[in-house]
């Protein structure tokens, strides 16, 4: 992935990104409520990576988990740290956390990974199964799809594809599904995924 692109796209509309989707109110309420179900609440150290505009984060701080926001963007971490000045807000990258190995109860990729390549997207995983105790909870929210191929994003270059492609995915990188959810967008173009798994022991 070309962090560097990504992170140029993303400033550059930054703003009109936090107008749009930088609250808990424009988060679709089925999607506020799987994250719920399967972070809220977890004891232990939650990321939630690529958090952007921090809205996710500190809906993961009122459910009483312990979150901390990752992005790559100056401008959302800025941005989160004044809306949000009881949460912590970091910059970092989803192929290099800063985290030691086993040691993260929790992670919330929503929508993070869709702009990661197919041929990269293992790796990427890989790293998330590195920071996760054993029993800890990964969400991944992800454009849903028939196949895995590439859409012309409004920001910049995205991904889509099957809910059991991802699901494969995250079993070879040492996750298990315990559940998904699927629902249609406002876009039809473009349907909403999430899967819910647990680090393998």
């Amino acid at each position: 992935m070309d962090t560097d692109q990504v992170r140029r796209s993303y400033a550059a509309v930054a703003d009109l990104y936090i107008d749009l989707f930088g609250s808990r109110e424009r988060v679709h309420p089925d999607d506020l409520a799987f994250i719920a179900r399967h972070l809220g609440g977890t004891r232990g150290t939650v990321l939630d990576l690529g958090c952007g505009p921090g809205h996710l984060t500190d809906h993961l701080r009122t459910l009483g988990a312990d979150a901390t926001g990752i992005d790559l963007v100056p401008e959302f971490i800025e941005h989160a740290r004044a809306a949000y000045p009881d949460g912590r807000y970091r910059l970092g990258t989803l192929d290099r956390l800063d985290a030691a190995d086993h040691s993260v109860a929790g992670i919330l990729a929503w929508f993070s990974l869709i702009h990661v390549p197919p041929p990269e997207l293992d790796d990427v995983l890989a790293e998330l199964r590195r920071v996760t105790a054993p029993g800890g909870s990964l969400v991944v929210g992800f454009f849903d799809g028939d196949e895995v191929a590439a859409f012309d994003h409004k920001v910049t270059t995205a991904y889509r594809g099957p809910v059991a492609a991802m699901s494969a995915r995250l079993a070879r990188a040492g996750f298990t599904e315990v559940a998904h959810q699927r629902r249609p967008a406002d876009d039809p173009h473009r349907p909403i995924a999430a899967i819910a798994a647990v680090a393998a022991g």
